[in-house]
């Protein structure tokens, strides 16, 4: 059944990134243009509707082939809260919210997906759909400062960053709310890259370590090796004969001192008259 589970997973995994940017395109386009005609507001309703639908149904066959379905809600929470709060209160805002969490928790099921290329595309759909969401709830707002895709991207990127200039900042309840998330969400991903940066450090003062210790092992080993090498040959070659033969003779030669020279016979005298 594991295996199953897994092979839809990999089998869905593209078309369910597909249909979750046709969500943000059909989000963003009754935001960005409000004046366009009442069709094209509805064909974006019913795309989000949509997709959140298949996501929904995603969800439910997962649920179904899985080993243990109990098992499954409790290690999901946030795909059974994505799935349950449209119901709850059909919202826009909650459809975003909700498919935001289902496509985040299969992005990070992707074994394809490195942490960087997740933790980019975070940045950038939290920085657009918050954009989006505050431009929605703040444009209308009797004292709000938001009016422009411009100034709500600019609050969104300052926001995220934890700046905070404060030339633009919600007014409403929602909106607000809408800062705190954003607000934690950049905080978490700046921990998730900075804790990103430092591990791929530490592994490779990590991996350069190794390789320095297993040279110096190896090293240490073919040090003893020479050493046995040398004791063993030192052990089994006698010494040669000649050289032991005239070392043990050598002392037992006694000094023989050259003859003293005899005296000079004395030269004969001549006769006396």
């Amino acid at each position: 059944m594991k295996e199953r589970r897994y092979s839809w997973e990999e089998r869905t995994q593209a078309p369910l990134l597909v249909l979750a940017v046709a969500f943000g395109v059909a989000y963003a386009v009754p935001i960005v243009a409000p004046g366009a005609d009442p069709w094209v507001h509805r064909l974006c309703t019913h795309v989000e509707w949509a997709v959140w639908a298949v996501f929904a149904l995603d969800y439910l066959v997962r649920l179904a082939i899985a080993p243990s379905r109990w098992a499954f809600v409790r290690s999901h929470p946030l795909d059974l809260l994505a799935v349950l709060l449209p119901m709850v209160q059909p919202l826009r805002l909650l459809r975003l919210v909700s498919t935001l969490l289902l496509v985040g928790r299969r992005a990070r099921m992707a074994p394809q997906i490195t942490l960087t290329t997740y933790v980019a595309g975070a940045v950038v759909g939290l920085l657009m759909f918050g954009s989006l969401a505050v431009l929605h709830v703040e444009r209308d707002a009797p004292e709000g400062n938001i009016k422009t895709l411009g100034d709500a991207v600019w609050w969104s990127f300052t926001t995220m960053t934890t700046v905070g200039y404060g030339d633009h900042a919600p007014t409403t309840g929602l909106g607000r709310v809408l800062a705190v998330g954003l607000m934690l969400s950049g905080i978490a991903l700046l921990g998730v890259v900075t804790a990103n940066i430092a591990a791929w450090f530490i592994s490779r003062f990590d991996r350069d370590d190794a390789v320095e210790r297993r040279q110096t092992e190896l090293l240490e080993a073919l040090t003893q090796e020479v050493r046995e090498l040398r004791a063993e040959v030192a052990r089994l070659a006698p010494p040669a004969e000649g050289v032991v033969t005239a070392q043990a003779a050598a002392p037992a030669q006694a000094v023989v001192p050259p003859p003293a020279s005899a005296p000079a016979a004395p030269a004969p005298t001549a006769p006396t008259a």
